[in-house]
């Protein structure tokens, strides 16, 4: 085999694995000289995206192959962290212009366009399948404290149950663990929620919310569960003629949101103005 295709094979390998880039230390182990490397890159058949990292099917990156680019410019120990690492673990209808990368405090780093650097005094679990990042319920913590407001940590932390990146048992239990947090007072309460719904909903003082709003305290709350097994809290205002439904993170999955349409549907034509409050909701002030 002639070198030049030794080394289109011994690269492309590499390129498999990492979506077509590759760490110039790598191919240096494999054999490859820093001339050679140098040479493919000068004859445009590769190209350099960063200073340790070469591109082999082009200048234009996939998603992935930017989340490669970014892990690898960031040096040793560098992984994916908050949402980007969600989206690394299939995290979807979510759209997040930087890529978020977590170092080692101590870590000499380069600032990177489009890439945002996180030194972290504790790095906590990773996992290597794919692009190394952190385990989804430390990076859905870290993607809440970082989010850019309440309403974003929310939403994020109901899309990563609902999309089931995190059985709930376990974003609870990283949740106990942690002890300092941007958002601690918010998700304090957000996350028993969101994971123990049909318990948490239970305990909600959904009239303290309301008179702390200048509201009529409601008439009776109970607790229902439907035939599907789905847990929502039922509030009557009797006099006014309004029913509330509070719905978990659970009503948002599968057929769920069609049964309470109709089931709204049907108080309605009973004349009742029907409202519905997903719980998270009342967490978030406008």
């Amino acid at each position: 085999m002639a070198p030049a295709q030794r080394r289109e094979m011994v690269a492309r390998e590499l390129g498999d694995r990492h979506d077509g880039v590759v760490h110039r230390a790598e191919l240096y182990e494999l054999g490859l000289t820093y001339d050679q490397v140098r040479a493919e890159t000068d004859a445009g058949r590769w190209h350099r995206v960063g200073r340790r990292t070469v591109s082999l099917v082009g200048p234009q990156l996939s998603t992935r192959a930017s989340w490669w680019v970014a892990v690898q410019e960031c040096g040793s120990g560098a992984v994916l962290d908050g949402v980007t690492s969600l989206l690394a673990a299939g995290l979807t209808s979510w759209e997040e212009p930087l890529v978020h990368v977590s170092v080692p405090r101590g870590t000499r780093t380069r600032p990177r366009p489009g890439v945002r650097i996180h030194h972290q005094r504790r790095m906590g679990r990773t996992t290597g399948a794919g692009t190394p990042r952190t385990v989804p319920e430390l990076a859905v913590l870290r993607a809440a404290q970082w989010a850019v407001s309440d309403r974003q940590a929310l939403t994020l932390l109901a899309m990563t149950v609902q999309q089931r990146l995190i059985p709930p048992a376990r974003l609870l239990e990283a949740w106990e663990a942690t002890e300092r947090h941007r958002r601690r007072a918010l998700l304090a309460q957000a996350v028993p929620l969101v994971c123990d719904g049909a318990h948490a909903l239970g305990e909600l003082d959904f009239a303290r919310a309301c008179r702390r709003r200048g509201l009529p305290e409601p008439s009776r709350q109970e607790l229902r569960t439907t035939s599907h097994g789905v847990v929502y809290l039922d509030v009557r205002f009797d006099g006014y003629g309004v029913h509330v439904e509070i719905n978990g993170a659970q009503h948002y999955t599968r057929l769920a949101p069609v049964a309470d349409a109709l089931r709204r549907n049907d108080r309605t034509l009973e004349g009742d103005l029907s409202i519905e409050i997903p719980v998270l909701g009342l967490l978030v002030d406008e």
